[in-house]
């Protein structure tokens, strides 16, 4: 045999070479002579034998389709066959080989005789299992995230009812209801670090006790991680004990001490002690608020336990025990502690805020802040530019005069980072009014007062009174 008469070697063609690229396997449907021919490729997918094999007017496949879409499958085909040019229909597939479910889309196009009638079809299979499991996920994820924004929106109620009932002046109320609902905005920062699998009593501690009164808390105990529900109901009960203690225990004076203890009980539960020392001589309240109503009944039944409360003339001492259910498997990737918050001043009505014949621009998306932002630093005696809800606004509006701003960081989406850095361009201070958690300092970087939600419109206008003090 000379080389002339060597067969030059096989090449996948381009068609063949893109249908491996892209996962699929094609088939053919000879109606006219109800013949199936299945692809090595489409038997891959399928787990059936490729080759050729009866169609049975279609049906050939019906048998591995999943009992819950066979008719949807059939009635698809036969319109198909009826009228129509294309065919696609996605189902799941029981392979006959190792009777795995697949998720499975097939697509072709129907060729027709002069009279309309069919004459065969061909396709491609694609199985679509991973982007089915995909899709579930992200509705399961969505479920229940609808679900933890009501269940959080219903303890926000029920926060701000209860706190109102308790309360006999607006001063009080806004103090203590802002104060609960930032000790639950930090247990979910805590919790959305660790990606909703719950928190650690230690951080759970350092978010409350960190910042306040400092040098004179301490807070001590072995490793335990909470379930969420565990770790909010303990946030609430830790800020409710700490505000106790710097009205009127022991953070009230300097020389008082606060001590955190936690060891784990032989059931598998939990034991939590908060002793005060050094401070003013208690007694037992002649009032039951809310705050103790917390303390006794709420925290004890979220945490499966109960909860004591001892008013010693040496200081108050609770006690908290919790079953086992409220704690969970401590992950090996659990972030590190945050770094403790500044102090926020408890904020007061009508106090001497200043803010006159300063132009303060306002960039928030959510319509509702912006409104009490604009009321707010209006009334301490502001020019408000804007406010302005999406970029484009806040970006047509920094040619007009700006003294200061407030940014929020995210603007349905988009980052408004493009703002500050033209604010920082024209030396022009701004805070960070912003949901998102603690992530090393400002966003982007820049040297900025940082304000986290839930916030007081009275902050706001002091850390912009400041910036502009310091100019």
């Amino acid at each position: 045999m000379t080389r002339q008469d060597v067969p030059p070697p096989s090449h996948p063609s381009r068609l063949e070479l893109a249908l491996q690229a892209a996962g699929l396997g094609e088939f053919e449907w000879d109606v006219a002579r109800d013949l199936l021919i299945i692809s090595p490729r489409m038997a891959a997918i399928a787990g059936l034998p490729a080759g050729k094999r009866a169609a049975e007017r279609g049906a050939a496949l019906d048998r591995f389709v999943h009992p819950d879409d066979l008719e949807r499958v059939r009635s698809s085909r036969a319109a198909n066959l009826a009228s129509g040019d294309t065919f696609e229909v996605e189902y799941r597939h029981i392979r006959p080989d190792d009777q795995r479910t697949v998720h499975m889309r097939i697509a072709g196009i129907m060729a027709r005789d002069a009279k309309g009638r069919p004459t065969g079809l061909t396709g491609i299979v694609e199985d679509i299992t991973a982007r089915q499991v995909e899709d579930d996920g992200r509705q399961a994820l969505m479920a229940e995230l609808d679900h933890r924004v009501k269940n959080v929106l219903a303890a926000v109620q029920t926060l701000a009812v209860q706190t109102a009932k308790q309360t006999t002046s607006l001063d009080a109320f806004l103090a203590n209801f802002g104060g609960r609902l930032k000790a639950m905005a930090s247990a979910n920062e805590l919790l959305t670090a660790a990606r909703w699998r719950g928190a650690a009593i230690d951080h759970l501690a350092a978010a409350e006790l960190g910042a306040i009164a400092p040098g004179q808390t301490r807070w001590d105990g072995p490793e335990l991680f909470l379930t969420p529900r565990a770790a909010n109901a303990l946030a609430l009960a830790l800020h409710e004990l700490s505000a106790n203690a710097v009205r009127h225990g022991a953070l009230s004076v300097e020389s008082g001490r606060v001590d955190l203890r936690w060891t784990q009980l032989p059931d598998g539960g939990f034991e939590l002690i908060w002793s005060e020392s050094g401070g003013p001589r208690t007694s037992t309240p002649t009032r039951r608020g809310f705050g103790a109503t917390l303390l006794g009944q709420v925290t004890g039944r979220e945490l499966n336990g109960e909860t004591s409360v001892e008013y010693r003339p040496s200081g108050l001492r609770a006690t908290l025990t919790a079953g086992a259910a409220a704690l969970a498997p401590r992950p090996d990737d659990l972030p590190e502690a945050p770094a403790p918050r500044p102090v926020e001043a408890t904020p007061v009505a009508n106090r001497a805020l200043s803010l006159k014949g300063a132009r303060i621009l306002i960039v928030e998306d959510a319509v509702l802040l912006a409104l009490e932002l604009e009321t707010g630093l209006s009334e301490a005696g502001a020019e408000v530019i804007g406010p302005a809800y999406e970029l484009e606004e806040a970006m047509a509006l920094l040619d007009r005069p700006i003294d200061a701003a407030v940014l929020d960081a995210n603007l349905n989406g988009r980052s408004v980072m493009p703002v500050a850095e033209a604010l920082a361009a024209r030396h022009v201070p701004f805070v960070f009014a912003t949901g998102y958690g603690e992530a090393g300092g400002a966003p982007g970087g820049f040297d900025a007062p940082v304000i986290r939600k839930p916030y007081d419109v009275t902050q706001v206008a002091d850390a912009v009174a400041e910036l502009l003090a310091a100019r």
